[in-house]
């Protein structure tokens, strides 16, 4: 909207309420003109006073309330409210109200009234004029910046994949001992060096060697099976035979005798129906007789220094699937996986808790590819992925062969409904395949 004297249609009524009136037709005191100065001249005039980059801008207020001399009943041209950021650079209108301004007639173009016109772009003469912005919109934009980034830190963290509290559910079940988990955990990782056996201890025997081993323990796997045993019984009794056999000698007749009793242990630790002396003299096809199995018995318990508690990778594997979020499929390939890796004297070179997450990671990349290792994961295993990668190329080349061979036991036992055809799974050959040069 453009005010000017031209075009303005609104005017000031006169008043006879103060400076005159009208009696028997002559005038008397101050003359009252018919039409008061329009709004332009006085803004016209302001400007000639205070110089100031907004011309066109008056005070809302009355011209009563800046100014005592004026009339009080004057009705001021209304215009756009003005907000306490304009109003601290308006110039103050304390002019006295001065009857009669004569000033050269002004250009329409002179005069802008501030409504929509952005700040930096204010029309002055015609003309574009640069206006410095004013702080506090300054201010404005820097807050509206800082609140963008913030917002683009949240959409960020949103996206971001996020550790799984593994433990939630279980909350009301006290076998699961939620409260102090984490830290039988961090015991079982303090002690796991105590578990482990040097995987050169072979060289110490002289009459057995790392394949009498691997035959031993596929066929304990297949009594373990027959037995229907739990599966910790399965890796302490393992654990047990490499314990000993770093300790003592062994003759090759007497190996047989090692498994049968290390499993006699282990069962009486972990089962609660313990098989009798007789049935393992049965299944050894009475190679063995009562009096050699308990003599056998108390020699291992003193080797061991009745050292029964230690953390196999079984305890691992059950904590680490359910970081896995593991459904049955998965338990049953990563169990499969790891009891190839028991048979297999070369994989004592890796600690029972990174034999554990190494066949998860080797059971996920059978089923759902690479890439399938979460935070979660990564947070309970301590392991990454690119850690896990070595040792799970060889567990996939035990797959591979877990069929061939005379040592079939592991891929016989999970090749049933019991454990979902778990041996049939095509193994995950993109792992140990070459890349591409």
């Amino acid at each position: 909207m453009v005010i000017s004297e031209e075009n303005d249609s609104t005017q000031i009524k006169p008043t006879n309420a103060q400076g005159g009136g009208v009696i028997a037709g002559r005038r008397f005191g101050m003359e009252v003109r018919p039409n008061r100065r329009a709004l332009s001249a006085i803004n016209q005039n302001l400007v000639g006073a205070h110089p100031h980059p907004y011309p066109c801008v008056i005070n809302k207020r009355g011209l009563s309330e800046t100014n005592g001399n004026c009339d009080k009943n004057l009705p001021i041209q209304a215009h756009r409210p003005i907000t306490r950021k304009y109003a601290a650079q308006m110039p103050i209108l304390q002019q006295p109200c001065p009857e009669e301004v004569k000033k050269p007639k002004t250009s329409v173009n002179e005069f802008t009234v501030l409504e929509d016109t952005p700040l930096a772009d204010i029309k002055y003469n015609g003309a574009v004029k640069e206006q410095p912005v004013p702080m506090s919109l300054e201010q404005t934009e820097i807050e509206i910046s800082g609140n963008n980034q913030m917002e683009e830190v949240e959409m960020a963290d949103i996206f971001e994949e996020a550790i799984m509290d593994i433990d939630s559910d279980d909350a009301k079940n006290p076998l699961a001992v939620v409260d102090y988990v984490e830290d039988l955990y961090a015991y079982y990782k303090k002690m796991e060096s105590c578990s482990c056996v040097s995987p050169g201890y072979m060289a110490h025997q002289f009459d057995i060697n790392e394949r009498m081993r691997a035959i031993l323990i596929d066929w304990l796997i297949e009594v373990h099976h027959k037995f229907e045993l739990r599966e910790e019984t399965l890796f302490l009794t393992v654990n047990l035979i490499d314990r000993f056999l770093a300790k003592q000698t062994v003759v090759r007749k007497k190996l047989q005798l090692v498994g049968l009793v290390a499993m006699l242990l282990a069962c009486k630790y972990e089962e609660v129906s313990v098989p009798v002396v007789d049935d393992l003299i049965l299944i050894s096809d009475k190679a063995y007789t009562r009096k050699e199995i308990l003599e056998m018995e108390t020699l291992m318990l003193n080797t061991l220094q009745f050292n029964m508690s230690v953390p196999t990778a079984y305890v691992y594997i059950s904590r680490f699937l359910k970081a896995a979020q593991s459904d049955r499929k998965l338990e049953q390939l990563s169990f499969f996986l790891i009891e190839l890796c028991l048979v297999e004297y070369e994989m004592l070179n890796y600690p029972p808790s990174f034999l554990a997450a190494a066949a998860i990671y080797t059971a996920q990349c059978t089923l759902f590819g690479g890439g399938s290792w979460s935070k979660t994961s990564k947070r309970h295993t301590t392991y990454s992925a690119d850690q896990l990668l070595e040792c799970s190329r060889r567990i996939v080349g035990f797959h591979q062969n877990s069929s061939t061979g005379k040592l079939t036991g592991v891929h016989r036992k999970y090749n049933i409904s019991k454990f979902g055809y778990a041996a049939k799974s095509e193994p995950a050959h993109f792992l140990v395949q070459a890349p591409p040069q």
